[in-house]
C-alpha cells in the first residue's frame, strides 16, 4: 500500500496486489530468446547421453520439486513405452527415492542453462506437468517462454497463469486423460500447435523488452513526484509470492 508502483510476478497474484495498490502492474518472465533459439540451428548438437533414448521425447527442464504432478507423469509412461518422457533439474523438497520409476522415465538431474537448448532439441514437445496445489496456485512459469523460443509443441495442466497468459501457444490438459491425448496430437499434427505464435511471443518478451517497460513505470513515478520529493528515491515493491 505504501509503494509507489508494484511489480508482480504473476497474472493472479497481480489481481491480488491491485486492490492494494493502484499502480500495480503484472510482467511475468522475460526470455533469453538469442539463447533458447539455438534449440532451431543445425549446428547444435544434441548431447550425447541422449543418443539411447528412444524417440519420441517427451522432454521438461527446471527444478523437480513439490509442484509436479508425479501421478500424472507415470500415467504418461504407462500410456505408451515406446516414447520417453526425459527430466532435466535438481530434485529438491521430495525424496529422490520416492520419484516414479518406468522404463521410459529418464531423471537426468542437473545440467547447465548453457546446454538447456541442445537438450530441448531432442524434444519432440516440451512438458509443464504442474499439479495443481497450493505451491502453483500464483506461479508464472519461467520455462513457458524459454520453450517457445526453442519451436516445440507445448503442452500444460491447467495452471492459472498459463491458461491466462499463453493459452493461445500452450496447449492445456484440463484432465489426465487430455493431457496424455494432446501429446498423442503433438505428434501425429504438430502443426496444430501454435509454434509461430510462441516463437513471436518469446520475441514480445525479450528481457531488454521487460526491462524497458518496468523503468517506463518508474520514470513515471519520477514525474509525478514534487520538486521537494525528487531527490528521494521512489519506494517499488516486487512480489512474487
Amino acid at each position: 500500500e505504501a509503494a509507489d508502483v508494484v511489480f508482480a510476478g504473476g497474472h493472479k497474484l497481480w489481481q491480488s496486489k491491485s486492490r492494494q495498490n493502484s499502480n500495480a502492474h503484472f510482467y511475468g518472465c522475460g526470455v533469453d530468446v538469442e539463447h533458447f533459439s539455438k534449440a532451431l540451428t543445425l549446428d547444435t548438437q544434441v548431447p550425447n547421453d541422449l543418443d539411447f533414448v528412444h524417440r519420441p521425447i517427451l522432454g521438461y527442464f527446471g527444478v523437480i520439486d513439490e509442484r509436479i504432478d508425479y501421478e500424472l507423469l507415470t500415467k504418461l509412461a504407462d500410456a505408451d513405452p515406446q516414447w520417453s518422457i526425459v527430466m532435466i533439474g535438481p530434485v529438491v523438497k521430495v525424496d529422490p527415492n520416492s520419484l516414479p520409476i518406468r522404463g521410459n522415465i529418464y531423471w537426468l538431474g542437473r545440467r547447465e542453462y548453457a546446454q538447456l537448448p541442445a537438450y530441448t532439441k531432442a524434444f519432440t514437445a516440451c512438458l509443464m506437468p504442474f499439479a495443481l496445489n497450493e505451491a502453483t496456485e500464483f506461479i508464472n512459469p519461467t520455462k513457458a517462454l524459454e520453450y517457445m523460443a526453442t519451436g516445440r509443441p507445448i503442452i500444460s495442466t491447467a495452471v492459472p497463469d498459463v491458461v491466462t497468459n499463453f493459452s493461445k501457444v500452450v496447449k492445456v490438459g484440463n484432465t489426465h486423460a487430455q493431457f496424455i491425448e494432446l501429446f498423442q496430437q503433438a505428434f501425429r499434427d504438430p502443426k496444430k500447435f501454435n509454434i509461430y505464435g510462441g516463437l513471436q511471443m518469446a520475441e514480445q518478451n525479450r528481457w531488454d523488452v521487460i526491462v524497458g517497460k518496468l523503468e517506463s513505470h518508474i520514470r513515471d513515478v519520477f514525474g509525478r513526484k514534487s520538486p521537494a520529493n525528487l531527490p528521494n528515491q521512489p519506494t517499488m515493491a516486487y512480489s512474487n509470492v
